[in-house]
């Protein structure tokens, strides 16, 4: 016999009375009416599932949690009532993946009753529990193959890490102007720039001409420059901002020459150099400075025909820098060149000043005429606009 809706919610609110008191037999029974007459949301299915449940019925139980998220596939206590059934029967990858769904579906702790709190902290620990497990399995099978890209394959182990979770995929995000076909590579292999060798040997001498610049304590100013004739961008606080700042031996393809007569072994280093020389807007070459505290936020730059190199002068404790998943510490003297079109950041966690040397080069993929219909490129676009362009790395 059909039954009104009021009597079918009576009966629902029945049968979820008698599970509260632990009488599974009558809960059963209520539940399994409510369903026959056409539950009206997942509540009295999970329910239903609960009560099969403590009355050792797995398949029913299986069933009715079934059935409630078939209703509502991101009820929070289905998704962890199915995650602990396939935990029970021993099906990890079942579990794993209700379990972070069930995480990735809940709403901040502040938003949940008190026991769902400890229920999605319980499933956020079977992930890692199950993550841990499977990493330990592939890394034995790896280790007995011999294949485990330890010392064989950093992109290998990259990509492993990537696959256990440990690290997230960044791609290049250039703001101007996107070179199609390059390479995804954060942090290139020294071994692709032997010209490094002179800029890292001439380590102490550039420090000396930047102490100097230091002790007149002038010519830093803000990296990031608002333009007059563009919207103002906050770059997340740091337009006008002196925690970051620079001092330029060339800016946007031109010579700084008062900088450069003070930094003769700067740029005697620097000679053989591959710059990307784009006119009026590269190479640009400076001292980067970062005051003590200071982080300079997550961003990208804007094309992605060049790498920017750092050379590392002035190094405190608790300085860092991350390109995408790849997380380095600075070390003085010695040089790296990371494509800066992949998200990056850096900081400076210590109580004294960080400086670099930084500068701009043409990725080593890019063949000659390659360069040269990018720089005719960047020509168009100034002659079209007829004034010079904004431009900052």
């Amino acid at each position: 016999m059909q039954m009104s809706r009021n009597d079918v919610r009576a009966l629902a609110a029945t049968g979820l009375d008698a599970l509260r008191r632990g009488d599974a037999r009558r809960a059963r029974d209520a539940l399994e009416e409510v369903v026959r007459q056409g539950a009206l949301d997942a509540e009295p299915l999970l329910a239903l599932a609960y009560a099969c449940r403590l009355l050792g019925d797995t398949a029913a139980a299986m069933a009715a949690v079934d059935g409630a998220l078939a209703l509502e596939p991101r009820h929070l206590r289905a998704l962890l009532f199915k995650g602990d059934a396939m935990a029970g029967v021993g099906d990890d990858r079942a579990a794993s993946s209700y379990y972070q769904f069930a995480v990735q579906a809940a709403p901040p702790a502040e938003q949940l009753p008190p026991d769902l709190r400890g229920e999605v902290e319980r499933a956020r620990e079977m992930c890692s529990r199950y993550a841990r497990k499977f990493e330990d399995f592939l890394l034995a099978r790896l280790q007995g193959s011999n294949s485990d890209g330890n010392s064989s394959s950093a992109r290998f182990a990259q990509s492993l890490d990537i696959l256990l979770g440990k690290k997230q995929v960044y791609f290049q995000q250039p703001q101007a102007f996107y070179f199609a076909e390059l390479p995804q590579i954060q942090f290139y292999e020294r071994s692709v720039f032997p010209w490094m060798d002179d800029v890292e040997a001439a380590t102490d001498a550039i420090r000396g001409e930047l102490d100097a610049l230091l002790a007149e304590g002038t010519g830093f100013s803000p990296y990031v420059e608002g333009d007059p004739n563009r919207p103002r961008k906050e770059q997340s606080g740091m337009t006008g901002n002196p925690d970051w700042s620079a001092l330029y031996l060339w800016k946007n393809g031109r010579a700084v020459p008062e900088n450069i007569a003070r930094c003769p072994k700067t740029a005697a280093a620097l000679a053989r150099v591959p710059f990307s020389d784009v006119a009026n807007r590269s190479p640009s070459v400076l001292f980067s400075q970062l005051r003590p505290g200071a982080r300079i936020p997550p961003h990208s730059g804007l094309v992605n025909t060049r790498l920017i190199c750092h050379l590392p002068l002035i190094v405190p404790p608790g300085c860092g820098f991350r390109v995408g998943n790849d997380i380095r510490t600075p070390v003085v003297g010695r040089a790296w060149a990371f494509d800066d079109t992949i998200e990056h950041e850096a900081w400076n966690d210590s109580d004294r000043t960080r400086v670099i040397l930084l500068f701009e080069v043409w990725r080593p993929e890019l063949s000659e005429e390659e360069r040269g219909l990018v720089r005719a490129m960047f020509e168009g676009i100034d002659a079209y606009t007829g004034q010079p362009p904004s431009w900052s790395i």
